[in-house]
């Protein structure tokens, strides 16, 4: 492996900011389900969203201080967010299988970002950012699973 240029790492940084703002947004979006969920799934859902969105509290940490790590700032607003960020952020009511269904498509779109600083990651040899990614795979890939395991 080579060892990253700075511009190698411009482009490492941009994908883990987008993979930030992904992850905060589900963050909050699952939060605020936590809270507001009702209906015959509520003690199932609403310690899953726990779970989910305490995963999440520590994970964009994480992909913030990779951020730092190789060199660039990391965006912190929800302004930045929203500019970044695939997911769309929560604002409405909705039934408990309407917040798990888009909880599950969230993650999915987690699992993209993560694809995509792997692949920057892998093409410039920083292995710490493609594993960084690597690892947001699996456990998005897992909450996805889980989440619509309450679909069926």
């Amino acid at each position: 492996m080579r060892d990253p240029s700075k511009s190698d790492q411009v482009v490492v940084s941009k994908e883990l900011s987008r993979l930030l703002a992904d992850s905060y947004t589900v963050y909050l979006k699952t939060h605020g389900f936590h809270w507001n969920v009702t209906g015959p799934m509520f003690t199932t859902l609403h310690t899953l969203f726990e779970q989910q969105y305490s995963e999440l509290a520590l994970a964009v940490d994480e992909v913030a201080e990779r951020i730092r790590a190789v060199g660039e700032a990391a965006p912190g607003s929800y302004a930045e967010f929203a500019e970044l960020a695939s997911v769309q952020e929560a604002r409405g009511k909705r039934t408990a299988v309407e917040m798990v269904r888009e909880l599950a498509e969230d993650q999915d779109k987690i699992v993209t970002a993560a694809r995509r600083v792997v692949t920057a990651a892998e093409a410039c040899g920083d292995a710490a950012s493609a594993d960084l990614g690597v690892r947001r795979i699996d456990v998005h890939e897992k909450n996805a699973w889980m989440l619509r395991s309450h679909l069926e």
